[in-house]
């Protein structure tokens, strides 16, 4: 290592340099105008730009370590240089580096020594280093496509300067006085300086707080978790980066707001994290620092609004799928145009019908097909839950071998099959065959593959997703269809009342039946004749002789959800991805349980997932039973639960419950209690602790999505979505407020399991929220170019209106940086 001398004052300070570097130590913390040096004009000409090749640095890798300080030098520094040295000396050869440290700020004036710097570190202790002249070396250097990397206190230097801050990306409001212990959140697998990191990597360091939060004009790679230790004033929330990197002015830049002790330099993994920044700015590897830069991003809708008394655009949006040629197919639940009848009178034949409606969107043509509609029971409008209705076209699902067969399957609830006397109904989940030239729905070519009775007295919860595995099994998520309103929003599980002897408020009559196909998401596997079989692992096989047998339906794969309108497959790994809507209680009940929770959750094999016994991470309801079902009995056993409702025609003693991934309340996201010696929580708001802070409720109605998987060789490099996001689950909610729209990672170890997330960031800004954006999300699944389509239920409910529309998302950030060519070792290119 070459360490150069110290060479303390600049030409512009004099004598004066002791004086201001005890101002500018105050004015980094706010100080106030009278103590604070007054900031350079900005009018003032810049000096002439130096010339330096481009890019700077060669195949014989040189890093520059700055350390000047306008006040005494932080006792960091000589830790810090050392580490880099030995980073540089040890490693895979191609990524191996001399280091030089300085703190003479005229290195950025002498374009013969900047110039041959694949990198420099600011491992400065704040305040003003840098003079005009040697600021405009510094910008030239990165204009040539220099790399830059500030460790902790450099996001404290150069107080004066826009360009500056836009160098590092944000400004700390306050110094760090103590070392605290904290978890750190590694949210970028891919990038060099983060994919070794743990998930949640916990470490002591002094942590800032940011005047301006960054996200969204950097790339976070990781965050911190600001629950894991005490913020002070000025604390940022549940997002807060403390790493991060980007493009910048034809450079490379990457900050850390780590490193703020000499013995974070000795820590393993805070070697490889700089590692690995040294490697992306100095040109030894390649990292996409633009993933998640909300400019990077396109929202276009794709659809216009309909012509006057036509849905020839698109339906009351509940759903939409895409096809292995870049064709979306997207469904209307079967509420009418506004300008249409709505008919609630059960003695009128037309109760209730409604079109249930298919469009084809070609992106080819960017023309829309209307390509079927079926009639449904699903059009009476809005009310209360004994007049509404959301049955109808609910789901639908292509074929594995679409392109050849064009076959099509449909969940919905046929008008011919719906008693007006008993309120009773059929589902059918239907194959049909699309003509692959016209884009037509042949209706008489359906194939009934499964149908069940529903109740619909009263609504609302159907439920509706399909999705396929990579085996070819089709998942069918199925609603439990039951008031909440008769237990005042808690469990569902009122005995009382009935309509024509079917209860129509008992959710362990559906949902928590192992007879009973409502309230579940089914597995089967159909077959090219239009039947279906069972395949291994469901949670029953309909043949157990529990309890004297004929008590289970072998099509269940998960029972206990509430209603899980939107599904999804991963099928990379196969696992299952579903949210579902909770009941209505606004707040918990010491008496009955937790408030209303909507739910996600990854399932990677059968069980079941609690409603209406427990929710949440098994956070129990109380039981109620005749014959006063407003007297409390005991709390479930989210261990052993029991079925010992009169409504119940199947098992009695059911499987274990597994907790969820994802729950939210209007208090706020994963609410969780202290518990007693039976464990049973408190329920308490004020002993709650929040889980998951990045996200609450209010009004909330999950709208579970995609997991993106990244292929480079099949999708379309102007539009799709970098690899940053490969296997991240997408969660979202109809609502835009505090509600999630989110990606995020879950730890392999935990999944299925009742492991919550490790890694949330949102995408508000990416997808956007608001009055011209997508404000009611509908549904969002990925197409084969990656790009993201997206649904907007529109303004109005039980119809659609202007505002509903198809959407498309689109990345144009281009590719990784460094271009392959300009790597400074082409080994390094692998």
């Amino acid at each position: 290592m070459h360490r150069a001398p110290h060479h303390r004052s600049r030409s512009r300070r004099g004598a004066a340099a002791a004086l201001l570097a005890a101002s500018m130590a105050a004015s980094l913390l706010g100080g106030t105008a009278a103590t604070a040096r007054p900031a350079p004009d900005p009018s003032s000409p810049r000096a002439t730009t130096l010339s330096l090749p481009s890019p700077p640095g060669g195949a014989n890798v040189r890093v520059l370590v700055f350390h000047a300080s306008a006040t005494e030098e932080s006792p960091t520094v000589d830790a810090g240089i050392a580490a880099i040295e030995q980073i540089g000396l040890t490693g895979p050869a191609a990524g191996r580096f001399r280091t030089e440290a300085t703190d003479d700020a005229s290195v950025f004036t002498n374009a013969k020594k900047l110039g041959r710097y694949n990198a420099v570190v600011f491992l400065t202790g704040g305040g003003d280093v840098l003079d005009p002249e040697q600021e405009a070396g510094l910008e030239a250097y990165m204009e040539a496509g220099g790399g830059f990397v500030g460790v902790h206190d450099a996001a404290r230097t150069e107080p004066y300067s826009d360009w500056f801050t836009g160098l590092v990306g944000a400004r700390p409001t306050t110094s760090p006085a103590t070392v605290q212990r904290a978890v750190v959140e590694v949210g970028d697998r891919q990038h060099p300086a983060t994919k070794g990191l743990p998930l949640n990597w916990k470490r002591p360091d002094k942590w800032f707080n940011w005047a301006v939060n960054p996200s969204g004009s950097v790339h976070t790679v990781a965050r911190l978790k600001e629950s894991s230790y005490q913020p002070g004033q000025g604390a940022n929330g549940w997002d807060r980066p403390v790493s991060w990197c980007r493009d910048y002015d034809g450079g490379r830049s990457f900050y850390t707001g780590m490193g703020g002790t000499a013995d974070s330099y000795a820590e393993t993994d805070f070697r490889d994290h700089l590692r690995g920044a040294l490697a992306w700015t100095s040109r030894t590897s390649r990292a996409d620092c633009k993933a998640t830069i909300t400019a990077n991003y396109t929202a276009e809708r794709v659809t216009q609004p309909n012509q006057p008394g036509q849905n020839d655009q698109i339906g009351e949006p509940h759903g939409l799928v895409t096809a292995p040629d870049g064709r979306i197919l997207y469904i209307g639940r079967g509420g009418a145009d506004s300008s249409q009848p709505v008919v609630t009178d059960w003695n009128n034949p037309d109760i209730g019908k409604g079109r249930g409606e298919i469009h084809v969107y070609d992106p080819k043509t960017k023309k829309v097909t209307l390509a079927g509609a079926l009639t449904v029971f699903g059009n009476k409008g809005g009310g209360d839950e004994l007049t509404k209705v959301e049955e109808g076209l609910l789901g639908i699902e292509l074929d594995p071998d679409f392109m050849t067969n064009g076959w099509v399957y449909l969940h919905y609830t046929p008008h011919s099959r719906i008693n007006r006397d008993t309120h009773m109904a059929e589902r059918y989940v239907s194959r049909f065959t699309l003509d692959l030239a016209t884009d037509k729905l042949d209706l008489a070519s359906e194939k009934v593959l499964l149908k069940w009775p529903v109740q619909i007295h009263s609504c609302c919860h159907a439920g509706g997703g399909m999705a396929f595995d990579s085996k070819g099994n089709l998942y069918i998520a199925t609603g439990d269809n039951n008031s909440s309103g008769f237990s005042g929003g808690y469990s569902g599980n009122n005995p009382q009342p009935n309509f024509k002897g079917v209860s129509f408020a008992d959710a362990r009559r559906t949902a928590g039946n192992t007879n009973n196909l409502n309230g579940k998401i089914l597995r089967i596997h159909p077959e090219d004749d239009g039947t279906y079989t069972l395949p291994e692992g469901n949670l029953f096989t309909g043949e157990e002789p529990d309890e004297g047998g004929g008590k289970t339906r072998g099509e269940i794969y998960v029972m206990g959800v509430r209603n899980p309108a939107r599904i999804f497959v991963d099928r990379t790994t196969d696992i299952l991805y579903a949210g579902w809507v909770g009941p209505d209680a606004g707040s918990p009940s010491t008496t009955w349980g937790p408030a209303k929770y909507d739910t996600f959750a990854a399932i990677t094999t059968a069980g079941n997932h609690g409603w209406p016994y427990c929710m949440g991470n098994k956070q129990p309801y109380r039981d109620r039973n005749l014959p006063d079902p407003n007297t409390p009995l005991g709390w479930y056993d989210c261990d052993a639960p029991k079925n010992e409702s009169p409504n119940n025609d199947g098992l009695v003693n059911l499987p274990p419950i597994t907790a969820n991934t994802i729950w939210y309340s209007p208090q706020g996201g994963g609410p969780d209690y202290p518990r007693d010696a039976a464990g049973i929580p408190s329920y308490k708001v004020e002993e709650q602790k929040l889980l998951l802070p990045w996200l609450k409720g209010g009004g909330q109605a999950t709208m579970n999505g995609p997991v993106y998987r990244y292929d480079a060789e099949k999708s379309d490099p102007a539009v799709r979505w970098p690899s940053y996001w490969d296997g991240k689950w997408f969660v979202g909610d109809f609502y835009d407020g505090d509600q999630p729209r989110h990606a995020v990672l879950t730890d392999p170890k935990t999944v299925g399991k009742g492991g919550v997330p490790v890694h949330a960031e949102t995408l508000k800004k990416i997808i956007p929220v608001g009055t011209d954006g997508i404000r009611n999300l509908m549904d969002w699944k990925f197409a084969p170019d990656g790009s993201l389509y997206v649904l907007d239920y529109g303004r109005g409910f039980f119809t659609s209106d202007s505002r509903s529309a198809l959407w498309r998302v689109t990345y144009k950030g281009g590719e990784p940086t460094p271009a392959a060519g300009q790597l400074a070792r082409k080994a390094a290119a692998q």
